[in-house]
């Protein structure tokens, strides 16, 4: 049934028609009428143009609260309330209303709004004229955990590109996007356009295309919205409220606490305050209070507090604020110290500690508590938190009491406390992914998950990300590729592929939930099937590869200096952790690659040793390498303070001890990163171009030193573990590289050995022409007729041998890893990591598995 507009709203709407000024043509007005506590706004077109885009704001007695729109939606802050109308009456023709379909909400009280006006003029037409609509507004619908967007053009020319950046409440997730794509960090979440509603017409809106997309909690409204940076609702920036009630708890002789009342955003978000001391900065703030230091003691001191939005929007200073600090002359008693210190929890990060209060004559003012000799902390009662830890790592704490006038007490009794270890107490089961995979070995993300690794992985190391040899930053979005050749000594440079990370498109059965793209998404490739596989499978840690063997050349550059590493740190973690891929073929843009990564795997090879043909090398390499491991670990830990999320960081380090000796300081880097991924392969090797050991046969991967080498010394996984244990690593931070390949070589003599430690004629023919020597282990199970296996019981190695003059590999099966994951549990070790997943048809990682429960 057609609603009619009563004669009460038909009345006023010509007394508003009447009073219009000469020339208000794109003007709207807006009539309201309550109907017990349901108010109702019919919106008006007198003009002789149709008027896109329009909003009206309101406000509300103290205490009543608008609610449950109909053909809208409702923002309240205070009093204020904004109403946006739903996509169909967002356009009013000339001459025509918004009946049957105007606005209505539901008041807690029977009340007539004030200050009313629509599209920033008056709502019944007087006054002067209306601003000008914003070029591009957009209208939020929400219907259960169903949202959607219609942004309007309101210009009269087309609009090219759009993107809207809104933010929900805590806890609540978007997904799912149709006729567009989402990227969420926090709690702001990024929509950018399909590739067929990018452009939208002079007039016109992004109907019947407009981008949906689910929320995790049913009527989810965002909390701000900007569409191409202006508010969606096309109402002007508003800067946020000033702080109110600014006090001071607490002053000592230097130091004065502040606390005060949380501001009212204006148009974005509160990130944080700024504290002023007179008119200098004296401090900042993500919450309501924060502690002046620095001052001196007997003096008066005014302060005033600012709140900041994501912007940057300052707004206008709290009421000021005067506070004398103590005069240390007036008490020199200091507290007595802390008792009964404690640990009542910890995590993988955080160390919880609790202690008995001190005395003090004056009162005490607050603890600071230690972690060695550094002061981790500052609390007022007598508990804290201590984050930024390193798992598996034993701290020793203890606690000083301070009093109003700054006397310290001696120190609590110290408590030395483990933090937990980074897989819980269970065994880490870290998998290489290579980037490269998908093309030659045909070996996707999907595979991970239908071969059932996924399940069974606690992470993934995507490799590798490179390093630009020209900007000495993380290197993304390129596509050149490297040369054949594995000596040329400028084979990595410039090289990646943004085409297998994030561009290339994958069909429905490539795809790990089976469904294909389109070729449009922001996000494709690899990346794309990542999140898939992390929404699949929420246990999983995927970590970014940093280097590797062939891209490890500039790693000494980047680590040479303070500012080379900090810029290489911050390029790092602006691509890889905080998403924001180049641009490339359609794909990425800022925030697109948002919660894929949950840390950085370093794989510099080598530190102060030889690695690649043309690497680096600097004597100062192992104590860069030192720096730039805790720079990494510095801003990852400065990242989790805005975003409420832990990020790993891990290396993959050497077996060798003269390659550790020259450039790992482990008792020091082992306080930054959560895992050493020790290498537990490539001991022997023939290598593609038969530059390494072609002329004889040597186990690649052994768990114990062969009695029967010929090499002295030689190498083993025991051996290399020792190292890392002898200088203090914790084992709960110890992985053991396993080898999902083989390492072979041809024309082998038997010696009555069956070719161990015999005599060959190079490497023997790979899985791919261009990888001499190397095979994947399902490859070489199943392409290398008559390779009989065999176990050496004393070193844990297996092999396998041709005959007389034939191919000899050497390589991991589930023999030597049942063997060598009791060997690592009856260590007290962490796990396990594997090199690569491409060479398993799911056989080992059962194995291994199996061996790890």
């Amino acid at each position: 049934m057609r609603r009619l507009v009563t004669p009460l709203v038909a009345v006023l709407l010509i007394i508003a028609l009447c009073a219009l000024p000469a020339g208000a043509a794109g003007r709207l007005v807006a009539t309201f009428t309550l109907s017990g506590s349901t108010g109702t706004f019919v919106v008006a077109n007198p003009g002789t143009s149709a008027v896109t885009g329009w909003s009206i704001v309101f406000d509300l007695p103290a205490g009543v609260t608008a609610s449950s729109p109909q053909h809208a939606t409702i923002r309240q802050n205070g009093t204020r309330v904004t109403l946006t109308p739903a996509h169909y009456i967002n356009t009013v023709q000339p001459g025509r209303n918004t009946e049957p379909y105007s606005p209505k909400v539901t008041l807690s009280a029977p009340v007539q709004p004030t200050g009313c006006t629509i599209n920033g003029a008056n709502c019944d037409g007087s006054g002067a004229d209306p601003p000008a609509p914003a070029p591009v507004t957009a209208s939020y619908d929400v219907s259960g955990t169903s949202a959607r967007f219609v942004v309007a053009n309101n210009t009269t020319t087309a609009l090219n590109g759009w993107t809207i950046v809104f933010d929900l409440p805590a806890g609540v997730t978007a997904s799912n996007a149709q006729h567009g794509s989402i990227s969420q960090s926090g709690r702001t979440v990024t929509l950018t356009p399909a590739h067929y509603n990018t452009t939208i017409a002079a007039g016109a809106t992004t109907e019947p295309y407009s981008p949906s997309f689910t929320v995790s909690t049913a009527g989810a409204e965002p909390v701000s919205c900007r569409v191409n940076d202006v508010n969606c609702d096309g109402s002007p920036d508003a800067p946020p409220g000033a702080p109110g009630n600014l006090r001071s708890p607490v002053k000592t002789t230097r130091t004065v606490s502040l606390a005060w009342d949380a501001a009212t955003p204006g148009s974005l978000p509160i990130t944080g305050y700024e504290v002023y001391n007179g008119s200098a900065a004296a401090a900042t703030a993500t919450g309501t209070a924060v502690t002046v230091t620095g001052l001196s003691p007997n003096t008066s001191y005014t302060f005033t507090v600012k709140a900041k939005d994501r912007k940057g929007t300052l707004s206008a200073a709290s009421a000021p604020v005067t506070v004398r600090t103590n005069n240390p002359a007036d008490d020199g008693q200091p507290p007595s110290p802390p008792g009964g210190l404690r640990s009542t929890g910890r995590t993988s990060s955080s160390v919880t500690l609790t202690w008995d209060a001190s005395t003090d004559n004056t009162g005490v003012a607050g603890y600071d508590v230690y972690n060695g000799s550094s002061v981790a902390t500052t609390v007022t009662g007598t508990t804290a938190t201590v984050t930024g830890l390193s798992p598996s790592t034993e701290y020793t704490f203890t606690v000083r009491a301070r009093d109003l006038y700054d006397n310290v007490s001696t120190p609590s009794a110290p408590v030395k406390v483990t933090t937990s270890d980074i897989v819980d107490n269970g065994y880490a089961r870290v998998g290489y992914f290579v980037q490269w995979g998908i093309y030659g070995r045909q070996y996707f993300v999907r595979n991970l998950d239908s071969s059932g690794a996924a399940a069974k992985l606690t992470h993934i190391n995507y490799a590798f990300g490179n390093i630009d040899p020209v900007n000495l930053t993380c290197l993304q979005g390129v596509t050149k590729g490297t040369s054949p050749n594995p000596q040329d000594p400028n084979q990595g440079d410039g090289a990646g592929d943004a085409e297998a990370d994030y561009g290339r498109p994958f069909s429905g059965a490539q795809s790990v939930d089976g469904v294909a793209d389109t070729g449009w998404e922001k996000l494709r490739g690899n990346f794309n099937q990542l999140k898939k596989l992390k929404a699949k499978h929420p246990h999983l840690k995927v970590l970014i590869s940093l280097g590797g063997w062939t891209y490890s050349k500039y790693f000494s550059d980047v680590a040479a200096t303070d500012a080379a590493r900090k810029k290489f740190v911050s390029s790092c973690i602006d691509i890889y952790i905080k998403g924001n891929l180049p641009v490339y073929n359609g794909a990425g843009g800022p925030g697109t690659g948002a919660g894929i990564f949950d840390g950085i795997d370093l794989d510099w090879e080598w530190p102060g040793a030889e690695g690649h043909a043309g690497n680096h090398v600097s004597p100062n390499d192992k104590a860069n390498n030192t720096l730039l491991i805790e720079e990494f670990r510095r801003q990852l830990d400065a990242l989790s303070a805005t975003t409420g999320k832990r990020y790993q960081l891990t290396a993959f380090t050497p077996a060798d001890p003269v390659k550790i000796a020259a450039g790992w300081d482990l008792p020091q880097v082992a306080r930054s990163l959560d895992i050493f991924n020790v290498q537990g392969y490539d001991f022997h090797g023939a290598g593609s171009d038969n530059s390494w050991e072609p002329n004889r046969t040597g186990h690649q991967g052994n768990l114990h030193l062969d009695t029967d080498s010929p090499y002295n010394p030689d190498f083993s996984v025991e051996r290399a573990v020792d190292v890392y244990l002898n200088a203090g690593v914790r084992p709960r931070k110890l992985t053991i590289g396993l080898a999902y390949y083989g390492r072979g070589w041809q024309r082998v003599a038997d010696g009555g050995r069956y070719g161990e430690w015999q005599s060959a004629g190079g490497a023997a023919p790979g899985q791919f022409q261009e990888e001499a020597g190397t095979r994947g282990y399902g490859n070489l199970v199943s392409s290398v007729p008559g390779c009989t296996v065999r176990h050496d019981e004393q070193a844990v190695a297996t092999f396998c041998y041709t005959g007389p003059d034939g191919q000899w590999w050497s390589f991991d099966d589930t023999w030597s890893i049942g063997k060598k994951t009791a060997w690592l549990k009856s260590k007290g070790l962490l796990g396990a990591m594997m090199w690569e997943m491409s060479g398993d048809p799911g056989l080992l990682t059962d194995a291994l598995d199996a061996a790890l429960r």
